[in-house]
């Protein structure tokens, strides 16, 4: 049995201290390592957060009951001693910053959780933290103006939700200061100055984009190993954009933060939308800002009515549950007819052929389509099953153009089609069956009809209402426009040209409530084409140039860096497996139907996007039944690799 001297440093006896030096032997365990180190510093303290750190590995000896021998620690290990819990400065997405207690010895997804838990922030595994842009040097002064709000003194607790008073954490409720900052937390930012929005960092194409995405942390690994000091900014933000179970009585800082993130991507223009849409957002920012002001916080409830509430809709449900087989067989033998002429056209086929009539029959979840409805009888021209496939809205109401996109998964990547109705009437019929078609559903769901009527309302908010003038302010004094758009409009319009625009956009969400004109914005946001992507730039095995790979919630997409179009796309669901090659780092995809892709990162480690595409599979494994246990063992098969086991 060997025996040495073991040089420890101790975090709290300052920097300039020796370390302490301890006679120990092989098979002395860390905690009676620990215990003696403790007795010799003569500091009376807690020092349960404690622990140590081992440099040359960048490891934490968690494990107490381990002897030196098992870790493989001999004299020339240099030690470190210190709190796991450090505070770090956390910029939220609302721009606010934090300062607060994260634990540093824990893998980054239990982390997150438990910062998620400090500021009632449910399903924290869409989140996740991610290193800052650096700023110029010239920048660093100003950043030490920024105002932080200190939470270093919140304890942590080991709870999974936190105790809610009025509302709000227990712990935010002790002082009104606290309560200020919770508030602050939980209602929406007004609309920044121009000069701010001109400031940020703005992407200026895909590799950019992609770069920042090179910055998420290793959820599987613990912040100490991955370089994070002590008092370090790191970013919350959602990484996962399949957004679940979002009840905005229960969810108020999560909603307020998420809406904060959607409206920095579009401010920044991180996501592409049309002239249109982004009146639309501008009207909404305006409505949310003015409302938050008279209505400060959306709603929170008391825990006595949630109790009556959760019990009448488990009755509710149990009630659902004993009629549901003869109010199915009602459902199915009543499932409406929708058949129409719509017009029909392929992009993908070498042709200069425009839009052609076609007659179109919605059955199950497929569309057939005939020359004609005398022919209808027959066989069809072609059928497209709709389940899996992608549908995208493609409207300009100015222009009465009401087309829908759809993307069919085929075994060498998506065929796209384009439909176009005459009128938004029809268009929102088709929508709402295509968009049910592609969950799998029938015409026969009782979401059909819902589905209808909110394709409706969000085409009557883009509707020009000149015609109207009930609430809008008669001076353009209280709106700043350009605090509302992104800066390519700061260019195009001045601020005379777009208020008429942003007011006319106004008349159409300026009924709705905090809680209803948030969750339109989120709505919006959600249904633009590109919504979702996280960008990486890689090189495909086989190929000369470097690609970039666009991440979305259901699908892989593969984008031409020269030209910036799809080239092809990849669903989840016709994922066979995935395989990461750590030595070569590089990750190979099989799909049904012998598809086999395989591409090596260039702007970030083959393991974000390891996490992510494990990461989307977890999110779609969370179901009802399940809901309040978060399976994270599954999520670290799902996102590990071998590092992680």
């Amino acid at each position: 049995m060997a025996a040495w001297d073991l040089a420890i440093s101790v975090e709290d006896l300052g920097p300039d201290a020796p370390p302490v030096t301890l006679s120990v032997a092989s098979d002395l365990h860390v905690g009676g390592v620990i215990l003696k180190l403790v007795e010799k510093t003569q500091i009376k303290r807690d020092w349960s957060d404690h622990a140590l750190w081992w440099e040359q590995k960048q490891q934490w000896l968690l494990r107490t009951s381990w002897t030196l021998e098992k870790y493989g620690i001999h004299a020339d290990a240099r030690l470190l001693f210190m709190p796991q819990h450090k505070p770090v400065r956390l910029c939220l997405p609302s721009g606010i910053t934090l300062r607060l207690l994260a634990c540093f010895s824990n893998p980054v997804f239990q982390t997150v959780m438990g910062i998620c838990r400090m500021l009632n922030i449910r399903r924290p595994e869409e989140l996740s933290l991610l290193r800052p842009i650096e700023h110029k040097k010239k920048k660093k002064a100003k950043d030490l103006d920024e105002e932080i709000y200190d939470l270093t003194e919140v304890p942590l607790s080991s709870a999974s939700r936190p105790c809610l008073y009025n509302g709000m954490p227990a712990h935010f409720a002790d002082s009104s200061q606290m309560e200020a900052i919770y508030k602050m937390l939980s209602v929406t930012q007004p609309p920044p100055a121009p000069e701010v929005i001109a400031k940020q960092y703005r992407p200026a194409s895909v590799v950019d984009k992609a770069h920042i995405h090179g910055r998420w942390l290793d959820s599987s690994r613990c912040l100490m190993q991955q370089g994070i000091q002590e008092n370090d900014q790191i970013w919350l933000r959602f990484k996962f954009f399949a957004f679940y179970d979002i009840e905005p009585k229960y969810d108020v800082v999560r909603l307020t933060q998420l809406y904060e993130q959607a409206r920095w991507a579009i401010l920044l223009e991180d996501i592409d939308c049309t002239e249109e849409e982004m009146m639309l957002f501008g009207a909404l920012q305006y409505h949310i800002s003015k409302v938050s002001q008279s209505e400060p916080q959306m709603m929170s409830s008391s825990a006595a009515m949630d109790d009556l509430e959760s019990a009448l809709q488990s009755l509710e449900v149990k009630m659902e549950g004993e009629s549901s087989t003869a109010s199915e067989m009602l459902e199915t033998m009543t499932a409406p007819d929708l058949n129409d002429y719509l017009k029909i056209f392929r992009p993908k086929r070498l042709t200069l052929k425009g839009y052609k009539q076609y007659w179109f029959k919605f059955q199950d979840t497929s569309i057939s389509y005939f020359k004609s409805k005398e022919e209808s009888i027959g066989e069809p021209i072609q059928k497209i099953n709709l389940k899996g496939c992608e549908v995208a809205p493609d409207v300009n109401m100015a222009a009465q153009k009401f087309l829908i996109r759809l993307l069919i998964p085929a075994p060498e990547g998506m065929n796209e089609v384009y439909l176009r109705c005459e009128n938004e009437q029809q268009y929102a019929q088709w929508m709402a069956a295509c968009r049910l078609g592609s969950k799998g559903k029938t015409l026969a769901d009782s979401s059909f009809q819902s589905e209808i009527q909110s394709i409706r309302s969000f085409l009557a908010m883009q509707k020009s209402s000149s015609s109207s003038h009930g609430n809008v302010p008669a001076s353009d004094e209280s709106i700043n426009t350009h605090s509302l758009v992104s800066p390519r409009y700061h260019k195009k319009y001045k601020p005379k040209q777009l208020t008429p625009r942003i007011l006319d956009a106004y008349q159409n969400v300026a009924q709705l409530s905090l809680t209803d004109a948030v969750m339109r914005f989120l709505q919006i946001w959600q249904a633009l084409p590109d919504f979702g992507l996280s960008y990486v730039v890689v090189r495909f095995k086989g190929s000369r140039k470097d690609e970039v790979l666009g991440i979305a919630p259901n699908r892989l997409i593969r984008i031409d860096l020269g030209v910036g179009d799809v080239v092809k796309t990849w669903r989840y669901n016709n994922m066979k497996q995935w395989n990461v090659n750590w030595d070569i780092r590089q990750v190979a995809i099989e799909f049904e139907g012998n598809v086999n892709i395989a591409f090596s990162c260039v702007t970030a480690d083959c393991k974000i996007v390891h996490e992510f595409i494990g990461g989307y599979i977890f999110m779609s494994t969370r179901s009802r039944e399940k809901s309040d246990t978060l399976n994270e063992e599954l999520f670290h098969k799902l996102t590990g690799g071998h590092e992680a086991l």
